[in-house]
């Protein structure tokens, strides 16, 4: 007589990673977008919540594929990866969202430490926020935060500015407009322009204390204090290599200058710079006005003439 039972139901496999040669199963995500933090170098400084999101995955979203199984096949993670990165498109995005509104549970993750600062993925996770779309934080390492608590210099209140302009020009105008920030400035820097970056820094800032955190989790992480001319001095002795932080004190709280004061410092300042940059340094250093500042130089300027 023919057997009428149906078969019997094979459940799908647990999604699972490794720790220590060790198998752990993942616990199911909800659906959504989930922004995980990877590490900036050191692969230990991976949280288990992050491990465990990454396993249960339908989907990685990577900015490389290639950097993402670097990490994946570390920690016997199996879940498929598909690029996202800063050319993603409209459409791109929009199978992305669709997916996710199906019931997937997505997670997103840059190269390197905590996504979307400086890294893509800002256009996806607003669009997630407006159509509806759940976008669930996995936090963890970021180089932003790892250099302002090594910095040594009050980081209570910072801006975070990120790459500045690659052009001198263009970095410098856009220095002027954060000289007066009433908190540490955080930037970050390729090795082959932290130089030039490091001086145009100082010529707008004038001298403050600074910080410059490089290669941070890595074997040859290295941390240097000082004002921004040691710190200049440092790479020039020391050719500058691996990703770097740069952490700048707030401008000073200098109780109020006299005319006098602000057209001495103008004079010693405008012997290496333009009247301009002058200017920017002076105020931010007094901390007046800038087109107070800027007239007293061109009065001094054009008297010198």
């Amino acid at each position: 007589m023919q057997n009428l039972t149906p078969p019997a139901t094979l459940a799908p496999p647990a999604k699972t990673w490794v720790l220590n040669g060790q198998s752990i199963t993942a616990r199911a995500l909800s659906p959504g977008l989930h922004i995980v933090a990877t590490p900036i170098g050191n692969l230990s400084d991976m949280t288990l919540r992050a491990l465990s999101t990454l396993a249960a995955a339908d989907m990685i979203l990577a900015e490389d594929t290639r950097m993402a199984r670097r990490l994946t096949e570390h920690y016997g993670i199996n879940t498929p990866t598909r690029r996202f990165d800063a050319h993603a498109s409209d459409a791109q995005r929009a199978i992305v969202l669709s997916e996710i509104k199906a019931g997937a549970a997505y997670a997103l993750i840059s190269d390197a430490g905590t996504p979307l600062l400086s890294d893509p993925g800002g256009r996806l996770v607003m669009e997630a926020a407006t159509s509806g779309v759940t976008v669930h934080p996995v936090p963890g390492a970021s180089a932003l935060l790892a250099g302002l608590v090594v910095a040594g210099i009050p980081v209570d209140r910072f801006f975070f500015e990120g790459f500045l302009p690659s052009k001198s020009g263009d970095r410098r105008r856009r220095l002027r407009t954060l000289a007066t920030v009433p908190g540490a400035l955080v930037f970050y820097e390729a090795p082959h322009r932290v130089l030039e970056t490091l001086v145009d820094l100082e010529a707008i800032l004038g001298n403050r204390r600074a910080t410059a955190a490089r290669e941070l989790t890595k074997l040859y992480e290295t941390v240097v204090r000082g004002t921004i001319a040691d710190v200049t001095a440092h790479f020039t002795q020391e050719a500058p290599r691996g990703e770097f932080v740069l952490i700048v004190e707030q401008p000073s709280e200098t109780p109020t200058a006299s005319a006098n004061d602000v057209d001495q410092r103008l004079a010693v300042l405008m012997q290496t710079m333009s009247v301009k940059d002058a200017a920017a340094v002076a105020a931010a250093e007094f901390g007046l006005p800038k087109r107070e500042v800027y007239a007293l130089a061109l009065k001094q300027a054009n008297f010198a003439k």
